[in-house]
């Protein structure tokens, strides 16, 4: 089964990205925040990360950058509100393979960690 850590601060994303995934027979950890991230990624090797870019302590392009050092082929998609396109372009420059914009829908998600994992 195909492992996706869902990170994100809110707890209503986590849930909403998690119970769509779960429905769709991924297996999900969770983080909320990019310290959290950091410790889930390495405990449980996921094929993939859907990850928030704002987020308190250590942001998305923070820990997307931390998780390319511990792995460069990570496959990471990043979840991000509208009007940030400088901070997408910067993600994707730094490794990440796909971006969702907020607010999303079910088909967005899959479509994104498909990518990611396919």
């Amino acid at each position: 089964m195909t492992k996706i850590l869902v990170v994100d601060d809110a707890v209503f994303m986590r849930m909403r990205c998690t119970k769509v995934l779960k429905d769709n027979n991924y297996e999900t950890v969770e983080a909320g925040n990019g310290i959290e991230a950091v410790k889930q990624y390495q405990e449980h090797k996921p094929d993939g990360v859907l990850m928030d870019i704002t987020m308190p302590d250590m942001d998305g392009i923070e820990t997307l950058k931390k998780l390319m050092e511990i792995d460069s082929s990570a496959r990471i998609a990043m979840v991000t509100a509208m009007g940030q396109q400088s901070l997408v372009i910067e993600a994707l420059k730094a490794g990440a393979k796909d971006f969702v914009v907020k607010p999303f829908n079910a088909e967005r998600i899959l479509a994104a960690v498909q990518k990611i994992t396919g």
